[in-house]
């Protein structure tokens, strides 16, 4: 090897030749240099951040982003990312989990990335029951191409996420339902139609040609689109029969959600177009008979001062009262102006919401064209039975929230100077949380049994024999965290108060399970486990110290500002680990158990709570709240064997 320096000096290197010159000490310097600057190109922050930057610029082509997939650090990264999920403890169809993970597991993998013959498993296919009491089919892909799928996963966000429009929400960073439904809230303001969109089988029907037409788009690397075709084309397994895709993303799969949205980016991008073409006028044409009322209560005002008689004068003021509480119930704008038009988008995952200033036959019209659209470019069908077109002051269902328009002429003052009066509630956006989600919450979690009396329908609270052989605390634990769970996602809704009842009715199923339990009355478990004005329960920590927990006594007040909830569980993007990952415990090559030093394997639990407190290696986990422990190859099989002293 032949390295010249900027001083014109060359030194030439050979096999076996020692370094003993001040060149080669150069030369080992700059060796350690280059070898840092690998390691700089491995981060896979400054990877993403690079895809991130060139997809900034407008027809740039990724050419070479396969060989991102040999880089080992971003295998790392994406497995620390999706461990802790407990579906990775449920095998796949060849059988693993990610127990026994290591890093010759990800070199092997890269090895097969290599040489092009990775080929993902097709998912084990199981069914799990739906609310209206049908089967859903879910896909369990294997770990490895979990692992593999985040990896492209975290590639094509980087790459499409800067493309993707602001009426996007779904599977999005930073993004959740609550951004969507307060963007609804805050941009459909004096809508008159809704149009509720629904894509028949969306997932199970996106077309694979149309797909990787798409991507090819801003990829240009023919391995990379071999691959994502590979998951594409995996196929899924179902009574140990083998049965292939022809359409649909990966069933179960990480990277199944980017690449729903890159496909229909497309309908966004369609309607960003299409608004300018149905966007008609600049304001509504003025209502004239809200102005020739105006001019009469300013010239009455006028006249007004000029009386001196107070008789008269408190007569006039009457009639100019009259004159404004009529004038209240009008719109200062022409509500049945066809010269003013307006067109509202916003799509969360595969359902969207259109808000439309205009006529029934416009709403018609649009959903004519979204439907045509989709079948002609996309190879997707819109359902006529369930895209309705509403009356803006009828409720539209969107995420589980009812949207309406509230017509109010309730007047209040704006300005401290002025003082003066202004309708600022009608045309107004609401989001309403209805009764009938309430109730079947309930009776899904078997709450709640409907009672008939004399042609009324009462709630009544009922206890919970699948909880019944639990210990207090995982009782009162359930409770509290279904009361939390249903109180955040609702909390934005207008009516959120309404979750007060909800609350009762759980509050009270609690204290019937409890009397189920200690077969007992509902009063006597009140005062049983009653501490102050909580109901507690009190409990042993592990260091034996005596600690209590209280039912949930929080507010439903309305939250009005925007919180990025964790309704999704999407990812950022560009975010690095602790020095702490498993990444590093898999590297140090010491046995957590034992001590010896060795390729490491990773042993993974489900949930830590059901491991016991028996064997050594229970305690160490419990000791540091890990459900994972980096192990040698002998203590794993021990673990397994139940062998280890």
């Amino acid at each position: 090897m032949n390295i010249r320096h900027g001083n014109g000096a060359s030194v030439v290197v050979r096999a076996g030749e020692s370094l003993v010159h001040g060149e080669g000490k150069q030369l080992v310097f700059l060796m350690q240099l280059m070898e840092n600057v690998r390691d700089i190109m491995r981060n896979p922050e400054r990877v993403l951040n690079s895809l991130s930057e060139h997809s900034k610029i407008s027809g740039y082509k990724f050419e070479r982003l396969y060989r991102v997939l040999f880089n080992e650090e971003m295998y790392y990264q994406a497995y620390q990312r999706i461990y802790a999920k407990a579906g990775n403890m449920t095998a796949g169809s060849d059988g693993k989990t990610i127990d026994e993970m290591s890093l010759s597991r990800i070199e092997q993998l890269i090895g097969t990335m290599k040489n092009e013959s990775y080929q993902p498993n097709p998912a084990k296919r199981t069914y799990i029951p739906k609310k209206n009491g049908k089967m859903r089919p879910l896909g369990i892909p294997s770990f490895d191409d979990k692992l593999v799928q985040e990896v492209i996963r975290m590639i094509l966000e980087s790459i499409f996420e800067k493309q993707f429009e602001n009426s996007s929400h779904g599977f999005r960073p930073h993004r959740s339902c609550h951004t969507a439904l307060i963007q609804v809230q805050k941009n459909f303001t004096a809508a008159k139609w809704f149009v509720e969109g629904d894509i028949e089988g969306f997932f199970d029907n996106i077309n694979h040609d149309v797909l990787i037409g798409i991507l090819k788009e801003r990829i240009t690397d023919e391995r990379f689109i071999r691959l994502i075709r590979k998951f594409l084309n995996a196929g899924y397994i179902e009574d140990w029969t083998f049965h292939k895709t022809y359409s649909g993303t990966p069933q179960g799969g990480i990277v199944s959600p980017i690449l729903a949205n890159i496909y229909l980016d497309k309908l966004d991008k369609f309607m960003k177009d299409y608004i300018p073409s149905f966007d008609k006028g600049i304001k509504r044409k003025d209502n004239v008979e809200y102005h020739r009322l105006s001019r009469k209560i300013a010239k009455l005002n006028y006249k007004l001062e000029l009386v001196e008689d107070e008789a008269q004068k408190a007569e006039r003021i009457k009639h100019l009262k009259e004159i404004e509480i009529e004038r209240r119930y009008l719109s200062c704008g022409d509500d049945m102006d066809d010269g003013f038009k307006r067109l509202k988008y916003l799509r969360y995952a595969d359902d969207f919401i259109i808000g439309v200033i205009g006529s029934k036959e416009d709403s018609e019209k649009i959903k004519e064209d979204i439907k045509k659209y989709l079948a002609e470019i996309l190879k997707l069908t819109l359902s006529d039975d369930k895209t309705l077109i509403t009356h803006a002051e009828k409720p539209a269902k969107f995420l589980g929230y009812e949207i309406y328009i509230r017509k109010s002429n309730t007047q209040t003052k704006r300005g401290e100077k002025s003082g003066m009066l202004r309708r600022v509630f009608g045309k107004k956006i609401i989001l309403k949380l209805p009764t009938e989600t309430m109730r079947k919450k309930l009776s899904d979690y078997e709450a709640l049994t409907i009672m008939h009396h004399n042609g009324h329908i009462k709630w009544k609270p009922q206890s919970r024999i699948k909880l019944v052989n639990n210990d207090d605390l995982e009782i009162l634990d359930a409770y509290n965290a279904e009361i939390r769970g249903f109180a955040n996602y609702y909390s934005i809704a207008n009516n959120s108060s309404a979750m007060n009842s909800f609350k009762y009715i759980m509050e009270y199923s609690m204290y019937k399970t409890f009397a189920k339990k200690y077969q007992i009355s509902a009063r006597k478990v009140i005062e049983k486990f009653r501490f102050n004005k909580d109901f507690a329960v009190f409990y042993s920590n592990k260091k034996g110290e005596r600690k209590m927990r209280v039912f949930f006594n929080g507010s439903f007040k309305r939250k009005t500002d925007i919180i990025v909830s964790n309704c999704d569980t999407v990812p950022s993007t560009i975010m690095l680990n602790g020095t702490t990952s498993l990444i590093d415990r898999l590297k140090a090559q010491q046995c957590e158990l034992c001590g010896a030093k060795d390729n490491l394997e990773m042993h993974h639990v489900r949930k830590l709570k059901d491991v016991a407190h028996k064997q050594p290696w229970e305690i160490l986990m419990h000791a540091r709240r890990r459900k994972t422990m980096a192990v040698c190859q002998s203590c794993h099989k021990k673990i397994h064997h139940g062998k280890i002293d």
